[in-house]
């Protein structure tokens, strides 16, 4: 068997088998009761409607999984990329617009396997725990809007990336690595303005107990915010968030409405300072300085395999072109996807832990932020006892029995063990 060919279908095989295996053992690893320090914000009822949610979440991302896996892997094996390229091929325009057509057909395929997975989640799963508030007009809207914006970003990033890789010889790595960041700086720094409002009101949020309390934090913090913002998330859930959009001058909160509904102003004070932890401690510049050098790696990798004449064989092409390469690359690249996706995670645990204790230590008031993640888990009905396969997998924020545990053995500390 070719080489290429064994290594993407081995890999795609083993994600989906670590998937299977992390919800069986996140299935055993539920308990009958709640964590003694949860059991306050968990009665009996909510208890059982969390395990019901987890179990029924699990069931619906195995079935998701197991049918994406079997399509990519029936669609590699039957030459469907070959057959594809030579409809666009058909079309008779030239390179770089055939380029095109083929990865926004990809991309259009895919998203139409995936539209009954997403309406049946939404209207089905999330409405049947009291989550779904979205209507079908403001799905529809959603998924237009959404496609709008992919294509008109991802024709200008493709394009460029395929004038790069055709034009600038061996080193077209550097000058794609060089524009996809100035991209992705872009839509960070117009999001809040241009992007976000396409999808969501955000309100700036009204004088009261609760803009006094957050203001004099930033203050005593010394940090500088253009806006505080209510979003309105009650538009399409009853779960509630909060988060940061833009960097520098342009840095606001945003917090949804659903979170200024269920808690006090101190405990979003808690969550505000939560956020502002992962800039005073430096994640977010962590985050970005680590994001700009796998982008660079990625790139990089992929110019050493993009003329492969095994790697077009393993897909049964007639033809090498270099946007097909592109695809090809993006499933050979699966194995290491999953191993760099991990170890994110657990940095992005560790971060978690240091931004709860940041907020306890400057807000003094640990509880605070104990009962905002209560309220959280409570109301998000999140697994209590997830097993430790499905974190190390899957979880980019620690559990909250974990969390609670922390803050509660030492509220100040600044590292977690």
């Amino acid at each position: 068997m070719n080489v290429y060919l064994a290594v993407i279908i081995g890999s795609l095989l083993a994600a989906w088998l670590l998937g299977v295996l992390s919800d069986l053992l996140n299935a055993r690893a539920m308990r009958p009761e709640p964590p003694a320090e949860l059991a306050d914000s968990f009665d009996a009822e909510t208890y059982a409607k969390s395990q019901a949610y987890t179990r029924e979440s699990m069931i619906f991302s195995s079935v998701a999984d197991t049918f994406n896996t079997v399509v990519t892997i029936t669609v590699v094996l039957a030459g469907g990329f070959n057959l594809l390229d030579n409809i666009v091929r058909g079309a008779g325009f030239g390179p770089l617009a055939t380029g095109l057509l083929y990865i926004g057909a990809l991309g259009l395929i895919s998203g139409t396997l995936s539209l009954p997975f997403e309406a049946y989640h939404t209207f089905v799963l999330e409405k049947r725990f009291g989550f779904n508030t979205t209507t079908p007009a403001t799905f529809v809207l959603d998924r237009v809007k959404g496609m709008g914006l992919t294509a008109l970003i991802g024709t200008v990033l493709v394009a460029a990336i395929l004038l790069f890789l055709r034009e600038a010889g061996p080193y077209a790595w550097l000058l794609c690595w060089g524009f996809s960041v100035v991209v992705s700086l872009a839509l960070t720094y117009v999001a809040p303005t241009w992007i976000l409002p396409l999808f969501n009101k955000f309100t700036p949020l009204e004088p009261g107990e609760l803009r006094d309390k957050l203001e004099r934090y930033a203050a005593r913090e010394g940090f500088e915010l253009s806006g505080i913002f209510v979003m309105d998330g009650s538009k399409r859930s009853t779960k509630g968030n909060a988060f940061f959009t833009g960097f520098g001058r342009r840095r606001r909160i945003a917090l949804f409405d659903t979170l200024i509904r269920d808690m006090t102003p101190d405990e979003i004070t808690a969550v505000l300072a939560h956020e502002v932890g992962h800039a005073r401690l430096g994640h977010i510049r962590k985050r970005l300085v680590t994001g700009i050098l796998k982008a660079g790696a990625i790139f990089w990798l992929m110019s050493l395999f993009l003329d492969s004449a095994p790697l077009f064989a393993a897909f049964g092409m007639e033809h090498h072109s270099i946007y097909a390469g592109l695809v090809f690359f993006v499933l050979l690249y699966t194995p290491l996807s999953l191993v760099l996706s991990v170890a994110a995670n657990h940095v992005s645990r560790k971060h978690e832990f240091q931004a709860d204790a940041f907020a306890a230590r400057t807000t003094g008031r640990a509880g605070d932020m104990i009962s905002a993640l209560k309220k959280l888990s409570a109301s998000n009905l999140s697994n209590l006892t997830p097993h430790p396969l499905t974190v190390w997998l899957e979880y980019g924020h620690p559990p909250v029995l974990d969390r609670v545990r922390a803050l509660s053995a030492d509220p100040g500390r600044t590292t977690a063990q």
